[in-house]
């Protein structure tokens, strides 16, 4: 499927210089870069489609949220080029889906430009993230998916057991709070993450690529939480059959990942590190 326009080059948009670039490896596909850095990638003919890696993470949690192919609500803090969204609508027909995106202008180049799949029902409202997220009835989503980023970083204020404990509130019971935690070495902000959704949710692991398990290198972390048992088996066979194959941590090992980090409370919160020059580029 080609854009309903061809896109404007480079735009302004609330969070700086927004660009539209098509994927010459793949066709159909599009890529979301914003001062620079990839946001999102979009096939527009395959939406099931998920390039990213920790974005392929993210979507084994929401295959494994109920049987395959049934309904489910799903509430996304942070839109981008809105490719988890699609997925979901093209995995799951008929799933209401809720997104919260702060950069209004952004939204409006991503749906005048790269179109939902056709049934989509996807209701995007222009909002900080925990201002949308306070907002939403209680129990009212089967998963909570939050990736947000205000140039490379995710503010601090989404990073705590106050903002954990209201997506919890969110939460059906034994739904799945799915966050994208980015970070390099040390991992001290991924360890303050683990030691924050321990603090709220019974159940915790983390989706990451050995190397920067093991602070090798900078790159995204995918964690996944909630009140009842998580899918681990599953987990673990999907990640491990992806084409950069993911661990799956979770009890005591994930409790030796955290080591003596402490949940990080809105008092203390910072936002997560900025990534070294050149790790996102195009």
């Amino acid at each position: 499927m080609k854009p309903m326009r061809p896109p404007p080059g480079p735009t302004t948009v609330a969070g700086g210089t927004a660009e539209l670039l098509a994927d010459a490896d793949r066709d159909g596909s599009w890529m979301l870069l914003v001062d620079g850095t990839p946001q999102s990638h979009v096939d527009l003919d395959e939406p099931a489609h998920l390039e990213f890696e920790y974005v392929r993470r993210m979507g084994h949690v929401l295959d494994l949220a109920a049987d395959p192919g049934t309904p489910i609500d799903v509430v996304h803090l942070g839109g981008g080029a809105l490719t988890l969204p699609r997925y979901v609508a093209t995995t799951r027909p008929g799933s209401r889906q809720r997104v919260v995106e702060i950069d209004q202008p952004l939204t409006d180049l991503v749906r005048e430009h790269l179109p939902l799949p056709r049934g989509a029902r996807v209701r995007v409202r222009t909002d900080d993230a925990r201002v949308g997220l306070a907002a939403l009835r209680d129990a009212s989503a089967d998963v909570v998916v939050t990736d947000v980023f205000a140039g490379a970083r995710t503010p601090g204020h989404l990073t705590t057991v106050e903002f954990v404990t209201d997506a919890r509130r969110v939460l059906r019971p034994g739904g799945y709070y799915v966050a994208n935690v980015a970070d390099g070495p040390p991992l001290r902000f991924a360890r303050a993450q683990v030691a924050t959704l321990r603090a709220v949710f019974r159940h915790v692991c983390l989706l990451a690529e050995p190397g920067t398990l093991r602070g090798r290198r900078f790159g995204n972390l995918v964690a996944v939480a909630s009140d009842s048992d998580l899918p681990l088996v599953g987990l673990t066979r999907r990640c491990s059959g992806d084409p950069m194959p993911a661990r799956v941590v979770d009890g005591a090992d994930l409790g030796r990942f955290a080591g003596t980090a402490r949940p990080v409370h809105d008092a203390d919160a910072e936002p997560s590190p900025e990534p070294p020059p050149g790790v996102f580029s195009r």
